[in-house]
């Protein structure tokens, strides 16, 4: 569950009069008024703003950065370089050298694009990069928007700075009711979501993977730290990736943020201005990373143009979901979907499948796929998030329904600790580690250890239904050991719980166990760990609604 951070200013404000509270109320009707009204409409709010139809930066063109790896993108002819980031604050720092570094285009995905800390430090280098002629291209998802983001789409007033909305509601406001009332009457609309995570520069390098734009995903949050895991990529792929951007930013429904623009969201662009101050990098200092040192060698991007981090050179392939899905699923219309060729590569699978995902929530054909792999002598391990960890209630609330029988099929199931006993894979800080809020966010299949997936995708009802999703897959065994590697690490028992059936008297199952490791004891848990009672049952009750299509 996404935290809000409240924006409402210190001290008591004077009571507004009688005449001022009655303009409040006709306001606030009128505007829910409208939003309703607009709700009405078939398509996104803004679809005919007139918008100009861009592709990525051509072929070779000449950059520093392209010019930086045109040896060894010669030097492995038909192959792509890789470098997986799991260390949080590197993939923050990975952006921000990215984006000081290029000189021609930055082409941004993102689900989420916080304004918090990292978001904005991040934003400050947007303009700062504009400022210097570079084409900035940021398509952003408006389904998780929280206040204080819609500081982004102020960017937009920059002149080399375009900013689009996918899916994007009528309503602008913060009010969760007027929201949450466009959502039911838009439900079909606005239950698809973009969930891609794309960064491109110079349409040379680029990064994709599972994380966010937020503090939680770079884990310098406390109160909130998500390990995920980004690819770096150099070489003829990032053309192929930057051609997935092409097609969802001049897709019908992004539409630009001038056509959604409302007052308040202009003076953001002055202030974006400004060196990192004290006040933004205390959060990431309590991380327990000294980063500035970093940024200041030109860290880490440098040392991987410069061959000290090698990049990983094999064949691999973009998976993604067409931006119009629903009409592609329906047979309506041709286009691309990512989860069967993710799907004919676990058909191949001989010995081993390794499935790391946040959220557990299969389909009837993604349970056969696992059924029949287990049918075929397949091992299969899966690490998830525990009741203490999830970071949404309903999510597993859904998974409840479906660890008994996976467990009867064979499938080894770990369930990831919100305090862990080992950073050791983590991608954390062991600073940070100790406030006890850790959470899987990583989307990972590896595939007899010479096949790797990663990206977007949860192996869940919503990424196979109602969300765009994309990766890449990997065929190369040294990849694929590294991310084993971590898979390993987090599947201790002093950092995951062993979820199995209770047998009585050795014979038939009967409820679930939690082993673990706590303080170097083992440990054997007959009820599910969780932070209180009030959550264990508070998602007691959400098990009993139908709510696994949605999630």
């Amino acid at each position: 569950m996404v935290r809000h951070d409240s924006n409402r200013p210190y001290g008591v404000a004077a009571a507004p009069g009688a005449a001022a509270i009655k303009t409040i109320r006709r306001r606030c009707v009128a505007l829910s008024l409208l939003t309703l009204l607009g709700a009405c409409a078939s398509l996104p709010p803004g679809s005919h703003y007139p918008r100009a139809h861009s592709q990525a930066l051509p072929d070779g063109t000449s950059t520093r950065l392209s010019q930086e790896i045109a040896v060894a993108v010669r030097n492995h002819a038909g192959r792509s370089g890789f470098r997986i980031i799991n260390v949080g604050v590197d993939g923050f720092l990975m952006r921000l050298e990215m984006i000081n570094a290029a000189e021609r285009t930055l082409d941004l995905q993102y689900f989420i694009f916080r304004e918090d800390e990292t978001g904005h430090l991040l934003s400050d280098a947007l303009v700062k990069a504009a400022d210097r002629g570079v084409r900035i291209r940021i398509l952003v998802d408006d389904g998780d928007t929280v206040t204080g983001d819609e500081q982004l789409l102020a960017l937009s007033g920059h002149a080399a700075i375009e900013i689009r909305v996918f899916n994007p509601f009528a309503y602008r406001g913060h009010s969760k009711l007027v929201r949450g009332t466009e959502y039911l009457l838009r439900h079909s609309r606005l239950d698809y979501r973009m969930h891609n995570k794309l960064f491109v520069a110079d349409n040379a390098i680029a990064l994709t993977g599972g994380r966010n734009v937020g503090d939680q995903y770079f884990q310098i949050d406390p109160a909130s730290q998500f390990a995920d895991d980004d690819v770096f990529v150099a070489g003829s792929i990032t053309q192929k990736l930057s051609a997935e951007f092409d097609e969802y930013w001049n897709s019908a429904l992004a539409i630009p943020a001038e056509a959604l623009r409302h007052s308040g969201a202009q003076g953001y662009i002055a202030s974006a201005n400004g060196d990192y101050s004290a006040a933004r990098q205390q959060k990431v200092s309590k991380a327990g990373f000294d980063y500035r040192d970093k940024l200041a060698h030109g860290e880490p991007l440098a040392s991987v143009l410069a061959g000290q981090q090698p990049l990983v050179w094999a064949d691999a392939q973009v998976v993604y979901d067409s931006p119009d899905k629903k009409p592609v699923v329906a047979g309506a219309l041709a286009g691309s979907l990512m989860y069967e060729p993710l799907a004919n590569d676990v058909k191949d699978v001989q010995s081993e499948l390794l499935l790391a995902t946040p959220y557990l929530i299969p389909t009837k054909g993604e349970m056969r796929l696992l059924e029949e792999r287990r049918e075929h002598g397949v091992r299969v391990r899966i690490l998830t998030n525990s009741l203490e960890a999830a970071p949404d209630k309903a999510a597993h609330a859904g998974y409840m329904h479906y660890r008994g029988p996976l467990l009867k099929d064979g499938v080894e199931l770990y369930e990831v600790r919100s305090l862990l006993g080992s950073t050791r894979g983590s991608g954390e800080s062991v600073t940070v580690s100790r406030y006890g809020n850790y959470a899987l966010h990583g989307k990972i299949f590896v595939m007899d250890r010479e096949k790797l997936y990663i990206g977007s995708m949860n192996f869940d009802q919503r990424s196979r239904r109602l969300n765009t999703e994309m990766g890449l897959i990997i065929n190369n065994a040294e990849l694929s050991q590294q991310m084993a590697t971590r898979f390993e690490a987090m599947v201790q028992k002093q950092n995951a719980y062993t979820v199995s059936l209770r047998s009585q008297n050795g014979r038939n199952p009967s409820g679930l166990v939690w082993q673990t490791d706590e303080s170097g004891s083992p440990v054997e848990y007959q009820s599910e760990p969780a932070r209180s009672d009030w959550q264990k049952f508070a998602v007691k009750i959400l098990t009993l609604l139908p709510l696994d299509p949605e999630l």
